[in-house]
């Protein structure tokens, strides 16, 4: 089953969980320091919480489409670049408490989509091995050289 995700940076992340349990009637599936997510099976989501900033707005960090298999990733990068679409590739990358193979696209609107699969869990945050990542990123969905970089988009702090 192949569901769409949606990361969301937040200021308070006790808050964020609290009003998403309720607002999906199911508790995260995974709770670490600054994260939290949601396996909703209906509608069919993975919703992410990543802490930011104190007193900002909740904002997008990026999107996504989780898919069951490496293979699935696969099929999707060339899908991808047939389309003419420029992709950057990660595999067997740490990111967001997961272990995952990964292909990221931006939008328009350089809105930031990565195609996934969790591989295996992992016991840190992670850090991206994208070229244009900075900081801490993981997670970032920043551009390669091929398409322009999403201003701020990083998942974790």
């Amino acid at each position: 089953m192949a569901r769409a995700q949606l990361a969301l940076r937040v200021s308070d992340l006790e808050a964020s969980i609290t009003f998403y349990s309720k607002l999906f009637g199911t508790e995260p599936a995974k709770r670490r320091a600054g994260y939290a997510n949601f396996a909703i099976a209906e509608p069919p989501l993975k919703l992410v919480l990543i802490e930011g900033e104190p007193g900002q707005e909740t904002r997008l960090d990026h999107l996504g489409v989780e898919v069951e298999s490496t293979g699935q990733v696969n099929a999707a990068t060339s899908r991808l670049k047939d389309a003419g679409l420029a992709t950057f590739g990660e595999n067997d990358t740490s990111c967001c408490y997961a272990l995952q193979d990964k292909v990221w696209v931006h939008g328009p609107g350089q809105e930031p989509w990565e195609v996934y699969v969790v591989k295996a869990d992992a016991d840190t945050l992670g850090k991206s091995t994208h070229p244009d990542a900075t900081g801490d990123a993981c997670c970032t969905g920043q551009a390669s050289e091929e398409a322009p970089a999403a201003a701020g988009c990083v998942c974790g702090r």
